[in-house]
Protein backbone atom coordinates (compact mmCIF):
# COMPACT_ATOMS: atom_id res chain seq x y z
CA UNK A 1 0.00 0.00 0.00
CA UNK A 2 0.97 3.29 -0.53
CA UNK A 3 1.60 6.00 2.27
CA UNK A 4 -1.19 7.81 1.28
CA UNK A 5 -3.30 5.20 1.59
CA UNK A 6 -2.01 3.67 4.73
CA UNK A 7 -2.32 6.81 6.49
CA UNK A 8 -6.28 7.37 5.06
CA UNK A 9 -6.67 4.14 7.19
CA UNK A 10 -5.15 4.57 10.14
CA UNK A 11 -6.79 7.74 10.63
CA UNK A 12 -10.48 6.49 10.10
CA UNK A 13 -9.82 3.57 11.74
CA UNK A 14 -9.70 1.12 9.00
CA UNK A 15 -6.60 -0.09 10.09
CA UNK A 16 -4.44 -0.35 13.09
CA UNK A 17 -0.74 0.66 12.77
CA UNK A 18 0.35 -2.40 14.74
CA UNK A 19 -1.08 -4.59 11.84
CA UNK A 20 0.72 -2.20 9.49
CA UNK A 21 4.11 -1.77 11.65
CA UNK A 22 3.14 -5.97 11.50
CA UNK A 23 3.35 -6.35 8.07
CA UNK A 24 6.05 -3.88 7.60
CA UNK A 25 8.15 -5.67 9.54
CA UNK A 26 7.27 -9.28 8.23
CA UNK A 27 7.99 -7.73 4.62
CA UNK A 28 11.66 -6.57 5.73
CA UNK A 29 12.22 -10.01 7.19
CA UNK A 30 11.31 -11.51 4.36
CA UNK A 31 13.44 -9.34 1.63
CA UNK A 32 15.96 -7.59 3.26
CA UNK A 33 17.93 -11.32 2.92
CA UNK A 34 17.69 -10.61 -0.80
CA UNK A 35 18.32 -6.74 -1.03
CA UNK A 36 20.78 -6.25 2.17
CA UNK A 37 18.65 -2.64 2.39
CA UNK A 38 18.78 -2.72 6.35
CA UNK A 39 21.84 -2.62 9.08
CA UNK A 40 19.41 -2.41 11.71
CA UNK A 41 15.82 -3.23 12.48
CA UNK A 42 14.23 -2.18 15.29
CA UNK A 43 11.25 -3.98 15.59
CA UNK A 44 10.03 -2.85 19.54
CA UNK A 45 10.34 0.57 18.97
CA UNK A 46 8.11 0.10 15.53
CA UNK A 47 5.36 -1.71 17.36
CA UNK A 48 5.46 0.54 20.24
CA UNK A 49 5.24 3.64 17.85
CA UNK A 50 2.70 2.01 15.82
CA UNK A 51 0.61 1.13 19.16
CA UNK A 52 0.97 4.75 20.65
CA UNK A 53 -0.68 5.74 17.07
CA UNK A 54 -3.64 3.38 17.95
CA UNK A 55 -4.11 4.54 21.44
CA UNK A 56 -4.29 8.63 19.61
CA UNK A 57 -6.76 7.26 16.91
CA UNK A 58 -9.03 5.33 19.68
CA UNK A 59 -9.47 8.25 21.51
CA UNK A 60 -10.10 10.51 18.77
CA UNK A 61 -7.20 12.61 17.95
CA UNK A 62 -5.33 12.55 14.99
CA UNK A 63 -1.83 11.33 14.84
CA UNK A 64 -1.14 13.34 11.77
CA UNK A 65 -0.86 13.08 8.10
CA UNK A 66 1.66 10.16 8.08
CA UNK A 67 -0.15 7.62 10.70
CA UNK A 68 1.08 4.43 10.98
CA UNK A 69 3.32 5.23 7.35
CA UNK A 70 6.41 2.84 8.29
CA UNK A 71 9.77 4.56 6.87
CA UNK A 72 13.67 3.82 7.14
CA UNK A 73 16.75 6.10 6.91
CA UNK A 74 20.18 5.87 5.80
CA UNK A 75 22.49 4.86 8.45
CA UNK A 76 24.02 8.63 8.86
CA UNK A 77 20.67 10.08 10.46
CA UNK A 78 20.85 9.41 13.98
CA UNK A 79 17.97 6.96 15.83
CA UNK A 80 17.88 7.34 19.29
CA UNK A 81 19.99 4.16 20.97
CA UNK A 82 21.71 2.71 18.67
CA UNK A 83 25.21 3.96 16.99
CA UNK A 84 25.19 6.01 13.97
CA UNK A 85 27.44 4.33 11.93
CA UNK A 86 27.40 6.16 8.22
CA UNK A 87 28.36 2.96 6.70
CA UNK A 88 31.81 2.56 8.34
CA UNK A 89 33.66 0.26 10.73
CA UNK A 90 34.99 3.29 12.75
CA UNK A 91 31.54 4.51 14.20
CA UNK A 92 30.45 1.25 15.27
CA UNK A 93 32.59 2.54 18.61
CA UNK A 94 30.77 5.29 19.21
CA UNK A 95 28.01 5.53 21.66
CA UNK A 96 24.34 5.40 20.37
CA UNK A 97 22.49 8.29 19.45
CA UNK A 98 20.80 10.47 23.04
CA UNK A 99 17.81 11.67 20.85
CA UNK A 100 16.64 11.01 16.69
CA UNK A 101 17.78 13.60 14.37
CA UNK A 102 15.54 15.92 13.37
CA UNK A 103 14.25 14.70 10.06
CA UNK A 104 13.75 11.57 12.20
CA UNK A 105 11.53 13.98 14.68
CA UNK A 106 9.52 15.60 12.03
CA UNK A 107 8.40 12.38 10.44
CA UNK A 108 7.44 11.39 13.97
CA UNK A 109 5.14 13.95 14.89
CA UNK A 110 3.79 13.41 11.56
CA UNK A 111 2.79 10.40 12.55
CA UNK A 112 5.04 7.76 10.70
CA UNK A 113 6.41 4.95 12.43
CA UNK A 114 9.92 4.37 12.82
CA UNK A 115 11.71 0.76 11.24
CA UNK A 116 15.15 0.78 11.37
CA UNK A 117 18.30 2.16 9.15
CA UNK A 118 19.29 1.33 5.55
CA UNK A 119 22.72 0.47 3.97
CA UNK A 120 24.86 2.98 2.27
CA UNK A 121 28.95 3.91 1.07
CA UNK A 122 30.81 4.23 3.45
CA UNK A 123 30.88 7.71 5.12
CA UNK A 124 28.26 8.49 2.03
CA UNK A 125 31.15 8.56 -0.22
CA UNK A 126 30.10 6.29 -3.72
CA UNK A 127 27.50 5.86 -6.21
CA UNK A 128 27.13 2.17 -5.61
CA UNK A 129 26.54 1.17 -1.84
CA UNK A 130 28.93 -1.78 -2.61
CA UNK A 131 29.85 -1.35 1.21
CA UNK A 132 33.25 -3.19 2.56
CA UNK A 133 32.19 -3.68 5.67
CA UNK A 134 27.95 -4.67 5.44
CA UNK A 135 28.12 -6.28 1.76
CA UNK A 136 26.30 -4.33 -1.64
CA UNK A 137 22.76 -3.35 -1.84
CA UNK A 138 21.09 -5.15 -4.42
CA UNK A 139 18.72 -3.97 -6.90
CA UNK A 140 15.07 -4.91 -6.48
CA UNK A 141 14.66 -5.34 -10.32
CA UNK A 142 17.87 -7.46 -10.57
CA UNK A 143 19.52 -8.81 -7.99
CA UNK A 144 22.81 -8.47 -9.55
CA UNK A 145 22.96 -4.63 -10.25
CA UNK A 146 23.54 -2.13 -7.75
CA UNK A 147 21.28 -0.24 -6.19
CA UNK A 148 23.20 2.94 -6.44
CA UNK A 149 24.62 5.14 -3.36
CA UNK A 150 24.95 6.49 -1.68
CA UNK A 151 22.15 5.74 -0.14
CA UNK A 152 21.04 2.59 -2.12
CA UNK A 153 19.68 0.66 1.24
CA UNK A 154 17.18 3.42 0.97
CA UNK A 155 16.27 3.24 -2.50
CA UNK A 156 16.08 -0.74 -2.64
CA UNK A 157 13.77 -0.92 0.24
CA UNK A 158 11.20 1.50 -0.98
CA UNK A 159 11.58 0.15 -4.72
CA UNK A 160 11.34 -3.09 -3.41
CA UNK A 161 8.51 -3.14 -0.93
CA UNK A 162 9.83 -3.20 2.31
CA UNK A 163 8.66 0.28 3.29
CA UNK A 164 6.73 2.77 1.35
CA UNK A 165 9.05 5.86 2.54
CA UNK A 166 12.65 6.11 3.13
CA UNK A 167 14.88 9.34 4.10
CA UNK A 168 18.78 9.60 2.43
CA UNK A 169 21.57 12.14 1.57
CA UNK A 170 22.74 13.66 -1.97
CA UNK A 171 25.88 15.15 -1.88
CA UNK A 172 27.11 14.67 -5.55
CA UNK A 173 23.99 12.51 -6.64
CA UNK A 174 23.03 10.15 -3.62
CA UNK A 175 19.11 10.89 -3.68
CA UNK A 176 19.07 10.68 -7.53
CA UNK A 177 21.11 7.93 -8.59
CA UNK A 178 19.53 5.21 -6.54
CA UNK A 179 16.03 6.53 -7.12
CA UNK A 180 17.30 6.26 -10.87
CA UNK A 181 18.81 2.89 -10.76
CA UNK A 182 15.73 1.37 -8.33
CA UNK A 183 13.12 3.41 -10.46
CA UNK A 184 11.17 5.34 -8.05
CA UNK A 185 11.10 9.14 -7.18
CA UNK A 186 13.79 10.94 -5.37
CA UNK A 187 14.05 14.68 -3.93
CA UNK A 188 17.20 16.76 -3.25
CA UNK A 189 15.50 20.05 -2.03
CA UNK A 190 17.40 23.05 -2.31
CA UNK A 191 20.46 23.63 -0.01
CA UNK A 192 19.90 25.02 3.20
CA UNK A 193 15.96 23.94 2.97
CA UNK A 194 15.98 20.92 5.15
CA UNK A 195 17.53 20.52 8.61
CA UNK A 196 20.51 18.17 8.64
CA UNK A 197 21.25 18.27 12.63
CA UNK A 198 21.47 14.73 13.76
CA UNK A 199 23.05 13.41 10.89
CA UNK A 200 26.84 12.42 9.76
CA UNK A 201 27.46 15.04 7.23
CA UNK A 202 30.24 14.26 4.26
CA UNK A 203 30.84 17.61 2.48
CA UNK A 204 28.80 20.61 4.18
CA UNK A 205 29.30 22.85 1.79
CA UNK A 206 27.31 19.99 -0.92
CA UNK A 207 24.90 18.03 1.86
CA UNK A 208 21.05 17.84 1.53
CA UNK A 209 18.48 15.27 2.88
CA UNK A 210 15.27 14.55 1.48
CA UNK A 211 12.95 11.86 0.71
CA UNK A 212 12.10 8.53 -1.90
CA UNK A 213 8.97 6.99 -2.84
CA UNK A 214 7.13 4.85 -5.22
CA UNK A 215 4.54 8.07 -5.53
CA UNK A 216 4.76 11.53 -6.14
CA UNK A 217 1.91 11.63 -3.90
CA UNK A 218 3.95 9.71 -1.24
CA UNK A 219 7.08 11.91 -1.66
CA UNK A 220 4.92 15.18 -1.53
CA UNK A 221 3.87 14.20 1.60
CA UNK A 222 6.86 13.10 3.13
CA UNK A 223 8.57 16.27 2.11
CA UNK A 224 5.91 18.46 3.81
CA UNK A 225 6.17 16.74 7.24
CA UNK A 226 9.98 17.35 7.07
CA UNK A 227 9.60 20.87 6.32
CA UNK A 228 10.66 22.80 9.59
CA UNK A 229 12.98 25.09 11.06
CA UNK A 230 15.66 23.57 13.70
CA UNK A 231 17.15 26.54 14.91
CA UNK A 232 20.06 23.93 16.03
CA UNK A 233 21.11 24.22 12.23
CA UNK A 234 22.92 27.14 11.41
CA UNK A 235 23.57 26.25 7.56
CA UNK A 236 19.08 26.02 7.15
CA UNK A 237 18.06 28.83 5.07
CA UNK A 238 14.81 30.19 7.13
CA UNK A 239 12.01 29.30 4.62
CA UNK A 240 8.45 29.65 4.65
CA UNK A 241 6.85 26.81 4.57
CA UNK A 242 5.98 25.19 1.13
CA UNK A 243 3.35 22.27 1.19
CA UNK A 244 3.44 20.34 -2.17
CA UNK A 245 1.14 17.89 -2.24
CA UNK A 246 -1.75 18.29 -4.18
CA UNK A 247 -0.28 20.74 -6.58
CA UNK A 248 -0.93 20.23 -10.47
CA UNK A 249 -1.36 22.13 -13.47
CA UNK A 250 1.60 23.48 -15.69
CA UNK A 251 -0.13 26.82 -16.30
CA UNK A 252 2.59 29.64 -17.11
CA UNK A 253 5.38 27.36 -16.79
CA UNK A 254 8.09 27.75 -19.38
CA UNK A 255 9.75 24.42 -18.95
CA UNK A 256 13.54 23.68 -21.38
CA UNK A 257 15.66 20.43 -21.81
CA UNK A 258 19.41 21.12 -21.04
CA UNK A 259 22.33 21.01 -24.16
CA UNK A 260 25.76 20.68 -23.87
CA UNK A 261 27.42 18.51 -20.88
CA UNK A 262 23.82 17.45 -20.35
CA UNK A 263 23.21 16.00 -23.94
CA UNK A 264 25.85 13.82 -24.26
CA UNK A 265 27.76 11.05 -22.63
CA UNK A 266 24.80 8.89 -21.75
CA UNK A 267 23.62 5.73 -23.23
CA UNK A 268 21.56 6.09 -26.27
CA UNK A 269 18.39 5.27 -23.39
CA UNK A 270 19.23 7.86 -21.06
CA UNK A 271 18.92 10.48 -23.49
CA UNK A 272 15.95 9.07 -25.70
CA UNK A 273 13.82 9.14 -21.65
CA UNK A 274 14.55 12.90 -21.69
CA UNK A 275 13.81 13.43 -25.30
CA UNK A 276 10.49 11.30 -24.46
CA UNK A 277 8.90 13.89 -21.45
CA UNK A 278 10.28 16.92 -23.41
CA UNK A 279 7.51 16.20 -25.79
CA UNK A 280 5.33 15.60 -23.75
CA UNK A 281 5.56 18.48 -21.65
CA UNK A 282 6.05 20.57 -25.06
CA UNK A 283 9.71 21.31 -24.06
CA UNK A 284 11.23 23.02 -27.07
CA UNK A 285 13.41 25.19 -25.32
CA UNK A 286 17.36 24.62 -24.91
CA UNK A 287 18.76 25.49 -21.72
CA UNK A 288 22.83 26.45 -22.83
CA UNK A 289 24.77 25.51 -19.42
CA UNK A 290 28.58 25.55 -20.92
CA UNK A 291 29.97 26.02 -17.67
CA UNK A 292 27.98 22.62 -16.23
CA UNK A 293 31.51 20.41 -16.86
CA UNK A 294 33.63 22.85 -15.23
CA UNK A 295 31.51 22.65 -12.20
CA UNK A 296 31.33 19.10 -11.94
CA UNK A 297 34.80 19.10 -12.09
CA UNK A 298 34.90 21.70 -8.74
CA UNK A 299 32.56 19.61 -6.96
CA UNK A 300 35.00 16.35 -7.12
CA UNK A 301 37.72 18.86 -5.42
CA UNK A 302 35.92 20.36 -3.18
CA UNK A 303 34.10 17.17 -1.76
CA UNK A 304 37.03 15.34 -1.87
CA UNK A 305 39.05 18.41 0.39
CA UNK A 306 35.94 18.54 2.51
CA UNK A 307 36.03 14.98 3.45
CA UNK A 308 39.42 14.61 3.89
CA UNK A 309 39.27 17.04 5.85
CA UNK A 310 36.43 16.00 8.60
CA UNK A 311 38.23 12.28 8.14
CA UNK A 312 42.15 13.59 8.82
CA UNK A 313 41.81 12.28 12.55
CA UNK A 314 41.16 8.93 11.92
CA UNK A 315 43.14 8.98 8.86
CA UNK A 316 46.11 9.22 10.82
CA UNK A 317 45.13 6.81 13.56
CA UNK A 318 42.63 4.20 11.80
CA UNK A 319 43.79 4.07 8.41
CA UNK A 320 42.92 0.47 8.38
CA UNK A 321 39.31 0.41 9.31
CA UNK A 322 38.39 2.54 6.43
CA UNK A 323 37.20 0.86 2.85
CA UNK A 324 40.70 1.16 1.34
CA UNK A 325 38.47 2.98 -1.66
CA UNK A 326 37.31 5.34 0.52
CA UNK A 327 39.78 6.01 2.35
CA UNK A 328 42.27 6.49 -0.34
CA UNK A 329 39.62 8.89 -2.03
CA UNK A 330 39.89 10.94 1.70
CA UNK A 331 43.64 10.72 1.26
CA UNK A 332 43.93 12.52 -2.13
CA UNK A 333 41.69 15.10 -0.80
CA UNK A 334 44.25 16.27 2.31
CA UNK A 335 46.79 16.68 -0.42
CA UNK A 336 44.87 18.76 -2.64
CA UNK A 337 46.62 22.20 -2.98
CA UNK A 338 44.92 25.58 -1.76
CA UNK A 339 45.27 27.14 -5.38
CA UNK A 340 43.36 24.14 -6.57
CA UNK A 341 40.64 24.69 -4.15
CA UNK A 342 40.32 28.36 -5.06
CA UNK A 343 39.78 27.76 -8.51
CA UNK A 344 37.40 25.55 -7.87
CA UNK A 345 35.08 27.73 -5.54
CA UNK A 346 35.86 30.68 -8.55
CA UNK A 347 34.43 27.70 -11.04
CA UNK A 348 31.50 26.82 -8.37
CA UNK A 349 30.54 30.88 -8.14
CA UNK A 350 30.88 31.13 -11.83
CA UNK A 351 28.77 28.21 -12.36
CA UNK A 352 26.09 28.79 -10.21
CA UNK A 353 25.55 32.30 -12.04
CA UNK A 354 25.37 30.90 -15.34
CA UNK A 355 22.82 28.79 -14.08
CA UNK A 356 20.89 30.87 -11.79
CA UNK A 357 20.79 33.04 -15.18
CA UNK A 358 19.11 30.67 -17.31
CA UNK A 359 15.85 30.33 -14.82
CA UNK A 360 15.10 34.37 -16.70
CA UNK A 361 14.04 32.12 -19.55
CA UNK A 362 12.86 28.58 -18.20
CA UNK A 363 11.28 27.74 -14.66
CA UNK A 364 12.29 24.32 -15.02
CA UNK A 365 14.59 22.17 -17.23
CA UNK A 366 15.51 18.44 -18.04
CA UNK A 367 18.59 16.07 -18.19
CA UNK A 368 19.21 12.34 -17.16
CA UNK A 369 19.72 11.23 -14.19
CA UNK A 370 22.27 8.50 -14.64
CA UNK A 371 23.93 7.81 -18.36
CA UNK A 372 22.70 4.42 -18.24
CA UNK A 373 20.46 1.59 -16.51
CA UNK A 374 22.19 -0.06 -13.21
CA UNK A 375 25.30 -1.64 -13.70
CA UNK A 376 26.30 -5.00 -12.30
CA UNK A 377 27.86 -5.50 -8.99
CA UNK A 378 31.47 -4.99 -9.15
CA UNK A 379 31.12 -3.15 -12.60
CA UNK A 380 34.74 -1.42 -12.63
CA UNK A 381 34.16 0.05 -16.01
CA UNK A 382 31.27 1.23 -18.73
CA UNK A 383 31.41 2.02 -22.09
CA UNK A 384 30.35 5.62 -22.73
CA UNK A 385 30.64 7.03 -26.39
CA UNK A 386 33.20 4.40 -27.11
CA UNK A 387 35.64 4.98 -24.63
CA UNK A 388 36.14 2.92 -21.21
CA UNK A 389 35.65 4.78 -18.16
CA UNK A 390 35.55 3.87 -14.54
CA UNK A 391 31.99 3.23 -13.84
CA UNK A 392 31.26 4.80 -10.15
CA UNK A 393 32.11 8.64 -11.07
CA UNK A 394 30.48 8.20 -14.14
CA UNK A 395 27.01 7.95 -11.99
CA UNK A 396 27.28 11.25 -10.73
CA UNK A 397 28.02 12.85 -14.67
CA UNK A 398 24.66 14.77 -14.59
CA UNK A 399 23.67 15.06 -10.86
CA UNK A 400 27.03 16.40 -9.54
CA UNK A 401 26.65 19.87 -11.46
CA UNK A 402 23.50 20.19 -9.76
CA UNK A 403 24.62 19.21 -6.39
CA UNK A 404 27.67 22.14 -6.47
CA UNK A 405 25.26 25.01 -6.52
CA UNK A 406 21.98 23.71 -4.45
CA UNK A 407 19.84 23.71 -6.71
CA UNK A 408 16.29 21.43 -6.14
CA UNK A 409 16.05 18.23 -7.98
CA UNK A 410 13.93 15.33 -8.62
CA UNK A 411 14.37 11.50 -10.16
CA UNK A 412 11.44 10.64 -11.86
CA UNK A 413 10.77 7.14 -12.75
CA UNK A 414 9.89 6.18 -16.66
CA UNK A 415 6.74 4.51 -16.50
CA UNK A 416 7.71 1.98 -18.68
CA UNK A 417 11.18 1.78 -19.07
CA UNK A 418 11.14 -1.63 -21.23
CA UNK A 419 14.05 -3.14 -19.47
CA UNK A 420 15.78 -1.90 -16.23
CA UNK A 421 14.60 1.58 -14.73
CA UNK A 422 15.27 4.88 -16.99
CA UNK A 423 14.99 8.30 -15.03
CA UNK A 424 15.05 11.98 -15.97
CA UNK A 425 16.13 14.67 -13.69
CA UNK A 426 13.76 18.05 -13.34
CA UNK A 427 16.01 21.09 -11.92
CA UNK A 428 14.22 24.34 -10.87
CA UNK A 429 15.17 27.52 -9.65
CA UNK A 430 16.48 27.74 -5.58
CA UNK A 431 13.08 27.41 -3.04
CA UNK A 432 10.69 26.32 -6.15
CA UNK A 433 10.69 22.61 -5.28
CA UNK A 434 6.47 23.22 -5.83
CA UNK A 435 7.83 23.57 -9.85
CA UNK A 436 9.13 20.18 -9.52
CA UNK A 437 6.10 18.51 -8.49
CA UNK A 438 3.94 20.38 -11.20
CA UNK A 439 5.64 19.24 -13.81
CA UNK A 440 6.14 15.65 -12.20
CA UNK A 441 2.44 15.47 -11.69
CA UNK A 442 1.98 16.55 -15.35
CA UNK A 443 4.16 13.82 -16.45
CA UNK A 444 2.41 10.84 -13.94
CA UNK A 445 -1.06 12.51 -15.17
CA UNK A 446 -0.01 11.51 -18.75
CA UNK A 447 1.18 7.76 -18.03
CA UNK A 448 5.03 8.52 -18.80
CA UNK A 449 6.11 8.94 -15.54
CA UNK A 450 5.79 5.98 -12.47
CA UNK A 451 7.26 3.60 -10.46
CA UNK A 452 7.79 0.26 -12.80
CA UNK A 453 6.45 -2.72 -11.06
CA UNK A 454 9.40 -4.85 -9.56
CA UNK A 455 9.70 -8.91 -11.32
CA UNK A 456 8.12 -11.00 -8.89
Amino acid sequence: MTAQNIAADVRAGRRSAVSVAEAALAAVAAGNPRLNAFTHVDAARALATAAAIDATVAKGGDPGPLAGVPFAVKNLFDLEGISTLAGSKIERDAPPAARDGFLVRRMLAAGAVPVGALNMDEYAYGFTTENAHEGPAHNPHDLARMAGGSSGGSAAAVAGGLVPLSLGSDTNGSIRVPSAMCGIFGLKPTYGRLARSGSYLFAGSFDHLGPFARTLEDLALAYDALQGRDEEDPCQTPTPFQPVSGLTGLDGLRIGVAGGHFAKGGHPEALTAVTGFAKVLGATTVVDLPLAAAGRAAAFLITMAEGGNLHLPDLKTRPEDFDPATRDRFLAGTLIPATWMVQAQRVRAAWRAQALAAFETVDCFLTPTLPCVAPLIGQATMVIDGQTLPTRPMLGVYTQPISCIGLPAMAVPLANPGGLPLSVQLVAAPWREDILFRVADALVKAGVAAAPEVPA
